[in-house]
């Protein structure tokens, strides 16, 4: 589990990198502000994660079921947040109706939110 968390964490920071280049220059001249401030946003919350699971990577030792969903969590609220905004903030020049992301985006913030807590209940408890 350190392993995988270690290299989402990298994926995400190198893809929030790219995708953050990619919407300051080629999605500026397509997107409305509005969606490119969405996009933005996930841009921004995805690198969040990048960070968060580089350093959970190096601190959990993943020998109990809690420290893994820690990282689960994190993966799969911001893969489900993230991108249901890429998608929601392109729907128009796809020329898709993606309206069915829109629930999934609170969802993954929800999962990302219930990792950041448990995260702080191990601290608590291991006094770290």
């Amino acid at each position: 589990m350190k392993t995988i968390t270690l290299v989402f964490g990298a994926a995400y920071g190198m893809l929030s990198v790219i995708l953050g280049a990619f919407g300051a220059h080629a999605l500026k001249k397509i997107l409305s502000l509005e969606r490119l401030e969405s996009f933005e946003t996930g841009v921004r919350y995805q690198m969040y994660a990048a960070f968060f699971l580089m350093i959970v990577g190096y601190i959990l030792k993943f020998d109990t079921s809690s420290q893994k969903w820690i990282s689960i969590l994190m993966i799969a609220g911001t893969l489900l947040f993230s991108f249901s905004i890429y998608g929601l903030s392109m729907q128009d020049y796809f020329g898709m109706n993606l309206k069915f992301l829109g629930p999934v985006t609170p969802l993954g913030g929800l999962l990302m939110i219930i990792s950041w807590l448990m995260l702080i209940f191990y601290f608590a408890k291991n006094r770290i």
